[in-house]
C-alpha cells in the first residue's frame, strides 16, 4: 500500500468525516511520500499576538510530501482576521488552543471554544476574529496545498520594512498574484463586509 493511501485509510485524513477520500486532490506538485523522515517538533512557548495577528509554522508541506501542513496563529483581543474568502482547493481544519474563535462560515457565525475543532471545506466563504477581551490561539491544519507558504509570504515578506507598505500598488500586485496561485477568492463585496464586521463587533 502506498503511503498516501495508508494516510487516507488510517484515519489521519479520511476518518471521522474530516476529509473524504474523494476530496483528496493535489493541485500543487507534491514530493514522493515513500521516503519521508520522522520529525521532532520540540515544545515552544505560547505564540504571542504582538497586539495583532501572528503566525508560527509547525509542520511544513515538504515534511509530508505535500499532503499536510500546520500553522499556529495568535490573535489579540478584539481583532479581526482576513476579509471573507473561500479556497478553490484547500480544506482547512482549526483546533482552538486558547480563548474563543468567532467564525463566519456560509453566512453563519459560530463560536469555537478552547478544545473545539472546526472544519472548513473548500468553496465555502469564511473568516474568523477574536471578539473577546482575552487572547485567542489556534492551530490551523491545511490539506493538499502548501498554504503555510502563502501565510509566510504575507506575514514575513510583504511588509513595510521590505518595501511593501499597506495599500501600496506593489503590495496589492503581489497579493493578487498570491491569491491567484493559491486559489484564494474574495468576492466583490468582501472588503465592504470586512469593514462592516469590524464596526459591528468593535474590532480593530
Amino acid at each position: 500500500m502506498q503511503r498516501r493511501d495508508f494516510l487516507q485509510k488510517s484515519g489521519m485524513l479520511a476518518s471521522m468525516g474530516f476529509v473524504s477520500s474523494a476530496a483528496i486532490a493535489l493541485p500543487f506538485e507534491t514530493e514522493s511520500t515513500e521516503n519521508l523522515k520522522p520529525v521532532l517538533l520540540p515544545a515552544q512557548p505560547p505564540l504571542e499576538h504582538n497586539g495583532g495577528l501572528s503566525i508560527r509554522t509547525w509542520v511544513r508541506s515538504e515534511m509530508t510530501g505535500g499532503l499536510y501542513s500546520s500553522v499556529e496563529t495568535a490573535v489579540a483581543p478584539k481583532t479581526m482576521g482576513p476579509p471573507p474568502h473561500y479556497h478553490k482547493e484547500l480544506d482547512e481544519l482549526m483546533y482552538v488552543v486558547e480563548g474563543t474563535a468567532s467564525v463566519l462560515v456560509g453566512g453563519e457565525v459560530i463560536e469555537v471554544k478552547a478544545g473545539g475543532w472546526h472544519l472548513r471545506p473548500r468553496l465555502i466563504e469564511h473568516t474568523f476574529w477574536n471578539a473577546s477581551d482575552k487572547s485567542l490561539r489556534f492551530i490551523d491544519m491545511y490539506f493538499n496545498q502548501p498554504f503555510e507558504q502563502y501565510l509566510e509570504r504575507i506575514f514575513f515578506e510583504l511588509t513595510d520594512k521590505n518595501g511593501f507598505p499597506e495599500g501600496s500598488e506593489a503590495k496589492i500586485k503581489e497579493l493578487n498574484a498570491l491569491n491567484q496561485k493559491f486559489g484564494v477568492v474574495f468576492s466583490a463585496t468582501a472588503f465592504k463586509e470586512y469593514d462592516e464586521m469590524k464596526k459591528r463587533y468593535g474590532l480593530k
